[in-house]
């Protein structure tokens, strides 16, 4: 790390700590040449995943939207915002491991659906239908016939 004041190259660590719920490190530094001290800021760099849609067309992965799906598909229901939370959390860590640039739509709204399914079945319903456009209550009653089949 070089010195801000007078670009030396040899500086030592005199103090580390973690902020941000651990996910970064503060770090005091002192120039061995002049002796001034600064602070550095230490984080992992994160990779900026893409989301490949139905249509082709590319966008930045955003945790947000998966959140709005997930509240839409639980409302009135008794499912805690922490458990939703969760939810999310679990596929962004997933996908993040994956460590592909790129990821299928269709693949997260898969990983949502198994998620909510487990979580609340009247909330993964609501999902499937929007996901997987239902377009009458034939296909609708099928999903249903499913999720029942699949308790047994």
């Amino acid at each position: 790390m070089k010195c801000p004041y007078c670009e030396n190259d040899g500086t030592k660590v005199i103090d580390s700590r973690h902020t941000e719920e651990g996910h970064v490190i503060r770090r005091r530094r002192e120039c061995e040449k002049c002796g001034k001290r600064f602070t550095t800021y230490e984080k992992v760099e994160e990779m900026v995943m893409m989301v490949v849609k139905k249509d082709g067309s590319r966008q930045a992965f955003d945790r947000n939207k998966i959140m709005n799906g997930i509240l839409k598909s639980c409302e009135k229901r008794p499912v805690a915002v922490a458990d939703m939370e969760k939810i999310v959390s679990e596929i962004e860590r997933g996908l993040s491991n994956m460590m592909e640039k790129e990821v299928k739509s269709s693949f997260i709204g898969e990983l949502v659906m198994d998620k909510l399914k487990e979580l609340d079945e009247v909330a993964y319903v609501r999902f499937a239908s929007v996901y997987r456009q239902f377009t009458d209550i034939n296909t609708f009653m099928k999903e249903i016939e499913k999720l029942a089949s699949s308790r047994k």
